[in-house]
């Protein structure tokens, strides 16, 4: 019984959907920072520092929930 609760449990997950255009458009942002590194190294100081305060950010939200 239990194996096949599991089992239906990770297809509900493969099949949701919900909030795939926000990971797309967060891995666009990520890739477009890390070209714009990459030809400005300049920029890479502050991308960098943006990145970490983002990182600070998610890792304190998800230590409340």
């Amino acid at each position: 019984m239990l194996a096949s609760q599991y089992l239906a449990a990770i297809v509900r997950l493969i099949k949701n959907r919900h909030g795939q255009d926000l990971i797309e458009y967060a891995l666009m942002a990520g890739f477009v920072a890390v070209a714009a590194g990459a030809v400005m190294p300049a920029v890479a100081g502050s991308i960098s520092t943006i990145f970490s305060q983002v990182a600070s950010v998610m890792a304190a939200a998800a230590s409340q929930s």
